[in-house]
């Protein structure tokens, strides 16, 4: 198997479904310069809100498809994968299975919420996508305020199996803003599981290829590659293959 470069757990660079890439020349130039960047592989993750209908198991592959035959035509050696954002929310447990849509359709499931305190129905949530057999990652945890007033919740949401995957862009933040205080904290801390860049449109990307190079001075080279490329190998080991299978 060919040696897969960094792979992007969470962008929304399919055109015209949410709030990400509006076209798909846009999506293409994200591509590029992801590709510039490193990466060979990425999560198409696009919201999956109660207000944005027809995301679902069936329509997100093709879409991936469809965007994937775009870049091939231009020549992007950017290979996309099939996922979603799940944002959580009180009564998010009475969801449709098919508008679940994990990584690739198989046993991680990325999540977001945006609340000052956690709420009751927190790890309820949680447990109902555990019964469905999903391992839970949460999305830029250092961008929720309950997180930003006490970070040592990174450690409750630990204890419940929950994997932590940061947003590069929050570390080419100011830094006073709490946002990147907080992402450095915990990538010194060793609590993120991988990094996501969230790319919505070109304009943002280069942002968020910065925070990919401040990682790199905190972290170096070996830190980095463990949360871009090592780390989300395992998300999906049928498309990439074991520790053992790739030497």
């Amino acid at each position: 198997m060919k040696s897969a470069g960094r792979i992007d757990t969470h962008t929304h660079l399919l055109p015209g479904v949410d709030d990400g890439c509006k076209t798909v020349p846009e999506s293409i130039a994200c591509a590029k310069v992801l590709v510039a960047n490193g990466y060979s592989h990425a999560f198409c993750t696009p919201h999956i809100w109660a207000s944005n209908r027809g995301i679902t198991r069936t329509s997100v592959p093709r879409l991936v498809k469809a965007l994937q035959a775009e870049l091939d035509a231009a020549s992007v050696a950017l290979t996309l994968l099939p996922g979603g954002e799940m944002n959580l929310y009180l009564g998010v447990d009475k969801t449709p299975v098919d508008e679940v849509i994990p990584l690739v359709l198989g046993n991680y499931m990325l999540v977001d919420m945006w609340v000052a305190e956690l709420p009751e129905f927190f790890e309820d949530t949680i447990g109902w996508l555990q019964k469905l057999g999903l391992t839970v990652v949460l999305a830029h945890p250092e961008r929720m305020r309950a997180v930003q007033d006490d970070p040592a919740i990174v450690n409750y949401l630990e204890s419940l199996g929950i994997l932590i995957q940061g947003n590069l862009q929050c570390f080419a933040d100011k830094p006073e803003a709490l946002t990147r205080r907080c992402a450095e904290r915990f990538l010194l801390d060793g609590k993120y599981f991988m990094l996501g860049s969230d790319t919505h449109n070109p304009e943002t990307i280069a942002v968020r290829m910065a925070g990919l190079a401040r990682v790199r001075e905190l972290v170096g080279d070996e830190g980095l590659e463990q949360l871009t490329v090592r780390n989300p190998r395992k998300l999906v080991p049928e498309v990439f293959g074991t520790a053992d299978e790739r030497g």
